[in-house]
């Protein structure tokens, strides 16, 4: 062997050899796990007879919703992710009760957030568990979210007359629910799903992005003839702004199913939005966004712990699919980082028992505006399971 192969391979083995050894995780790591571990426990006990789960901490007062609210799975799958994360049984006994309590929007045909509320607790439950009520649950829900498909659009119907005033509106949010459906098309068999949720991205990402990449909240639809009747937004600031958290779902949404299919569209579409993001002039320097990019009051606008929770998450998926951009990595990393420091990272026995300070849930209806939401534990959690898989392992 020359010298020169022996160089080789020893850049080779250096290049490669943390993410088979596993990469020592960083200090605010494991604080953020230590603090996310204490305030499920708690929240755990504090709730558990509810028959409900928690939603929000506003006004001094924690809301609890019942499977009826789109949150609701949320919390039981921060407790599945949590499980995961510490091995904790006594976790792993919480998320089984917390998601035994959404189990009747299984039924529910008047919403398309079963994803959030079903995929999140039971689809969870079920990948690490394979128990087969679980299964049986996600598949009566996916039954019932397909019943919102309509062939004309070729779209899942996010919302029913009497919640606004758009015959058939399809809001961004709506991306997240197509891994559910189309996993468990595929579970089943049911190529009808997997083709609905296909059939959604495409038109997702035919109708609901601008030139520069960034996305509607909301694209209403003729559901006679399939044409675009409107854009406007719902939890914006206006219609012609970037919603901080629907970019997230964009992000997340295109990224997951560029997984699922591999159609290299949805891979450039995932990359498009990270580069409107990141490149945006008015993220700030931790990465945590305001609610909306184009708030005139920035920057004295409230933060979006949530958005950044999603973004982070999704950009680690993303760093998978483009090896060399680490980009995406670092950010990602910067992110937790910040959101994993006490300004963001609640104190045990605080904040409601939520983990994270400093959401916006829906800024135009003045609700939950600088406040803890469940949505932005979970998928904090999810993207804290992510960079473990990444660091220690070098794949999820």
């Amino acid at each position: 062997m020359t010298r020169i192969h022996k160089i080789c391979i020893f850049l080779l083995l250096v290049t490669v050899a943390p993410a088979l050894a596993g990469t020592p995780l960083p200090r605010w790591y494991s604080k953020a796990l230590t603090r996310s571990e204490a305030q499920l426990l708690a929240a755990a006990q504090q709730f558990g007879n509810s028959g409900k789960t928690p939603r929000t901490y506003e006004h001094g007062k924690i809301q609890l919703v019942s499977s009826n609210d789109w949150t609701s799975g949320f919390f039981p799958g921060s407790l599945w992710y949590a499980y995961e994360l510490t091995g904790n049984e006594q976790l792993r006994s919480d998320a089984e009760k917390f998601t035994a309590f959404v189990a009747n929007a299984q039924y529910r045909k008047n919403t398309h957030d079963l994803g959030f509320i079903l995929y999140c607790s039971y689809g969870n439950g079920f990948r690490i568990t394979r128990n087969a009520g679980y299964r049986q649950v996600l598949e009566t829900g996916a039954k019932s979210l397909m019943s919102r498909y309509n062939r004309k659009t070729g779209l899942i119907k996010s919302w029913d007359p009497g919640i606004v005033s758009w015959s058939f509106p399809v809001i961004i949010d709506n991306m997240m629910n197509l891994e559910f459906l189309y996993n468990m098309g595929h579970l089943t068999g049911n190529n009808s799903m997997t083709e609905a949720a296909v059939s959604h991205a495409n038109n997702t990402l035919k109708n609901h992005f601008r030139q520069d990449n960034s996305c509607y909240h909301v694209v209403a639809y003729d559901s006679i003839s399939g044409n675009v009747a409107g854009r406007q937004t719902h939890q914006g600031y206006s219609d012609g702004s970037s919603w901080a958290r629907g970019q997230g779902w964009a992000l997340y949404g295109f990224t997951m199913m560029y997984r699922e299919t591999k159609n290299p569209a949805y891979l450039a579409q995932a990359q498009k939005v990270a580069s409107f993001i990141l490149n945006h002039p008015r993220l700030p320097s931790d990465k945590v966004p305001y609610w909306d990019f184009d708030d005139p009051e920035i920057p004295n606008a409230p933060r979006d712990a949530s958005a950044a929770a999603v973004i982070a998450s999704a950009l680690i998926e993303l760093s998978t699919f483009t090896p060399d951009n680490n980009q995406y990595l670092d950010t990602a990393e910067i992110i937790l980082k910040n959101l994993s420091d006490n300004k963001y990272l609640a104190k045990k026995g605080t904040n409601g028992f939520f983990i994270l300070m400093h959401s916006t849930g829906n800024m135009p209806k003045k609700s939950e505006i600088d406040t803890p939401l469940s949505y932005a534990d979970y998928y904090y959690l999810e993207a804290l399971k992510r960079y473990r898989s990444i660091k220690q392992t070098g794949h999820l």
